[in-house]
């Protein structure tokens, strides 16, 4: 499937590389793939990082530094009907075979964040980041 027009728009500012490789994987999936965030500002990434210490919420973020700054990070989920499957891990899973599939197609190496160590096992030792990838 191709993405929405929505999910194109906001991998405006995202590295080249990086979209070929998001493009390239939601035409592998028999579902959508939706892009949630992709290029951030430092405020955007600050009101991230103060969700669960000084604002409001569980914590989203472990960092002030993060690749979304640089354009070199997207957070990627399935949606169905509008509404982000956000517990749907077998539909993640799907996701990360195909954008691992892209990765190596267009030869551009990329990480998860569901499986910071790349040993395969994702979500072993808590990894809890399933919608994010960046640019290895």
């Amino acid at each position: 499937m191709n993405l929405d027009e929505r999910s194109e728009k906001r991998l405006v500012g995202v590295n080249d590389a990086l979209v070929s490789v998001v493009r390239r994987a939601a035409k592998k999936l028999p579902f959508t793939l939706f892009v949630v965030e992709g290029l951030r500002t430092k405020e955007r990434q600050a009101e991230l990082y103060a969700q669960g210490r000084t604002k409001p919420g569980k914590i989203v973020t472990w960092t002030m530094a993060s690749k979304h700054l640089e354009g070199r990070a997207v957070d990627l989920a399935p949606i169905a009907d509008g509404v982000i499957l956000w517990n749907d891990s077998a539909k993640f899973d799907a996701i990360a075979l195909a954008m691992y599939s892209a990765s190596k197609e267009l030869g551009v190496p990329v990480r998860w964040g569901a499986d910071w160590n790349a040993n395969g096992k994702p979500r072993e030792k808590g990894e809890t980041d399933s919608p994010h990838w960046e640019l290895a």
